[in-house]
């Protein structure tokens, strides 16, 4: 109740706020030369779907990065993290080479939210903190990404508390294709990149008839070498391999119906975590890991099949249903110094139907919805001797054996002009979370034990944009917003190595995490200049962290989780986009953030104290400039990143050794080139040089360093 009345009261003292700005700036005079920016190049407008439909950014309350299928193709980024890391306010932390994890608002693991086609990828075995399940969706398989930075529960449940990463995979375009007219094209494309001495190679056929049906199908092949870093040289065990294989059938059954049939397939192989073993290289005084092997096999798909329409039904404007399905399974094989071993997997397989619907009114929009996941878990461990013989079979795996996870929710949101220039959303959800494990260690006996348990959450939010000038060209919004994540399978079973230092048992005894968030913010946008500002401030309550149990268990100190921290988390998000001389482009933006928690010393000590949100982001700074040639047959492209310091840091930051350096990761700034050029219309290349100033450099909270400088090549064959 206590939240329901702030979000009141809060938002009505906003929107009163912004009301009397408005009215303050409705008569300021446009300055802008118009013969003047008639010779720049043209902002591009972005239509996002943060909103659950399609939207002019610049008209939606939100803090949103939308990512094109052409800024992909000039970021020469690996993974799907990777291509994150240029957003406003996004860290991205890599455990491994093969891994990373963005930090969105401070946020990461199972508190952000990812999104494959609108349908929720985070299942039940999402771990705290840093995890590399970003890393295993096909980067050369996605057309563009939306980073929706800020809590999002009311639309997608649980876990969208930092923000929500949307991707949208490839397709035919069968109905941009002359009216039933058949095609079939397609594209190889290479790269290779002498950092880290890899291959990539992409193999894509589109085929069909215009407007009517259309087959996209696509393979990747990734070979990844180790990686040469700076003043560290080539750090063994770096290297891994990928393939991946998409495809995807739309077919127009009606004039205002299509049925789309999705199957995405990827396997990662032999991916280790290197500082956690004897071949990790030291960065700044960073530890050296113990174990002679530390690797992880992953292997995930997902199929769904979906009805999307506009229905011919009064107060009905459209609708669409989905079914999907998706399984994981993930092995990791582990050899301590002194010989034994340790093997473990886990399968999931997370089944789910959502129903999407949406009326327009003449002075109100609704859409409203249901969705439910459910997620069967199997999980198993083994250890072995020195010799390499069977020493005994686990009660589980990394979490419990036998388990479901199911989530059933429904939400309705309203879209409400109020006037000509200002608009309301206001939003609820409620979420019934659902665990049982049939089989996980108990702490206290050792012995088998089973868990049941269930969560309701019930989230608002309220948003408000409003037009300063009557041309639209300049925006302020503001936003409260309820957000939550309910504890999962491996929150409440989770069993083994954790941190460098600790180990985990389960915790059974978990209430939800929530969440309340405000926002202010301001965007403009003329012919040549866009801008946006973004502040927020986000209240953390009975937040799930690893809590001493006061025992020491081989060496290692044992955790549990619990409820056990409140804090906050604050930022300033700002960027900007130029276009000039007709030809150029430059982008920038800054982020800021800080955080306090309530937490427990990693020590037998379990006294509370506050400090810092473990790897909160330094200050850091990103800049783009793009040159485009008249006839679009040459481009280049130059992007630098600036971060400073991270040093800011939490009891278990300063005792994660083998990651964070003594006092915190060294800032660094990081300079890259790049130029393409269509040679015929069948044929273009690319070339780069990435980390041009030879840093020597590692993201807050990462394993292994980055590359040192390196060239890039590539070609991309159409047919």
């Amino acid at each position: 109740m206590r939240h329901v009345v702030t979000l009141i009261i809060s938002t009505v003292v906003a929107l009163l706020g912004l009301l009397l700005l408005g009215a303050t700036h409705a008569c300021a005079a446009d300055t802008e030369d118009q013969d003047d920016t008639a010779a720049r190049a043209d902002i591009e407008v972005h239509v996002v779907t943060a909103n659950r439909v399609r939207d002019d950014v610049q008209e939606l309350p939100y803090a949103v990065d939308d990512i094109s299928a052409q800024s992909l193709a000039r970021r020469f980024s690996r993974t799907v993290p990777d291509a994150l890391a240029d957003s406003p306010g996004v860290m991205v932390q890599k455990t491994a080479h093969g891994q990373g994890s963005p930090y969105i608002r401070g946020f990461t693991g199972y508190r952000t939210l990812a999104l494959i086609d609108g349908i929720r990828y985070n299942n039940g075995v999402y771990r705290d903190g840093p995890s590399e399940y970003f890393s295993l969706i096909d980067l050369e398989s996605v057309e563009r990404i939306e980073v929706l930075s800020g809590p999002a529960a009311v639309l997608y449940g649980s876990d969208a508390v930092g923000g929500v990463v949307s991707v949208e995979t490839q397709s035919s375009d069968y109905k941009l294709a002359s009216a039933a007219a058949h095609f079939i094209h397609g594209a190889q494309k290479y790269r290779y990149s002498s950092a880290d001495s890899s291959h990539l190679s992409r193999t894509k056929v589109d085929l069909g008839s215009g407007g009517l049906w259309g087959l996209h199908v696509g393979y990747s092949l990734k070979d990844f070498g180790d990686v040469h870093a700076a003043n560290i040289g080539r750090q063994p065990h770096t290297g891994y391999g990928e393939h991946a294989i998409d495809a995807r059938l739309d077919i127009a059954v009606a004039p205002q119906w299509t049925v789309t049939g999705v199957h995405q397939r990827l396997a990662q192989d032999d991916v280790w975590r290197t500082h956690a073993t004897v071949f990790g290289r030291s960065f700044h005084g960073t530890t050296v890991g113990t174990d002679l092997r530390r690797s992880k096999d992953q292997h995930r798909s997902l199929s769904y099949l979906r009805l999307h329409g506009r229905p011919e039904l009064a107060g009905l404007d459209e609708a669409r249903l989905t079914f999907s399905h998706q399984s994981w399974l993930e092995q990791g094989e582990r050899l301590r110094g002194n010989n034994r071993g340790l093997y473990e997997r886990f399968q999931s397989n997370m089944s789910g139907v959502d129903v999407e619907l949406a009326s327009q009114f003449p002075r109100l929009g609704l859409r409203y919805g249901a969705d439910y996941y459910r997620d069967n878990i199997d999980s198993y461990g083994a250890r072995f001797d020195p010799g390499g013989t069977l020493a005994g079979i686990n009660i589980q795996g990394p979490l419990g054996d036998d388990a479901r996870f199911g989530m059933l929710g429904m939400h309705v949101q309203a879209d409400v002009p109020v006037t000509a220039r200002l608009g309301l959303i206001a939003g609820t959800r409620h979420t019934r979370v659902r665990a049982r494990i049939g089989r996980y260690e108990d702490p206290v006996s050792g012995m088998p034990a089973s868990f049941e348990g269930d969560w309701n959450e019930t989230v608002s939010s309220l948003r408000a944009i409003v037009a300063v000038r009557e041309d639209r060209t300049q925006h302020l919004w503001t936003g409260i917003s309820q957000s939550f994540r309910a504890p999962n399978i491996a929150d409440l079973s989770r069993f083994g190595a954790s941190r460098s230092s600790e180990t985990e048992i389960a915790a059974t005894h978990l209430d939800a995490e929530r969440f309340l968030t405000y926002e202010l913010g301001w965007k403009g946008r003329w012919s040549s200049l866009a801008s946006a500002l973004t502040l927020f401030h986000t209240r953390i309550h009975d937040y799930i962290a690893s809590t001493p149990t006061g025992r020491i268990v081989d060496g290692l100190i044992e955790v549990s989780k619990r409820n056990s921290a409140s804090g906050y988390v604050r930022g300033i998000e700002w960027r900007g986009d130029y276009g000039f001389w007709s030809n150029w482009h430059l982008g920038a933006n800054l982020a800021w953030q800080k955080g306090q928690l309530d937490n427990f010393a990693s020590t037998t000590s379990v006294s509370s104290f506050r400090e810092p949100l473990s790897r909160i982001m330094p200050l850091t700074a990103n800049l783009r400039l793009e040159w485009s040639s008249d006839d679009q047959r040459w481009w280049l492209s130059s992007g630098l990143t600036l971060s400073g310091k991270a040093d800011r840091l939490s009891e278990n930051d300063r005792n994660d050794t083998e990651r964070i350096p003594p006092g915190g990761t060294p800032g660094y700034s990081l300079l890259s080139l790049h130029v393409g050029h269509v040679l015929t219309h069948h044929v273009s290349l690319v070339a780069g040089l990435e980390n041009v100033l030879d840093s020597a450099y590692r993201s807050h909270g990462s394993g292994s360093n980055e590359a040192g400088i390196g060239g890039t090549v590539g070609v991309t064959v159409k047919f």
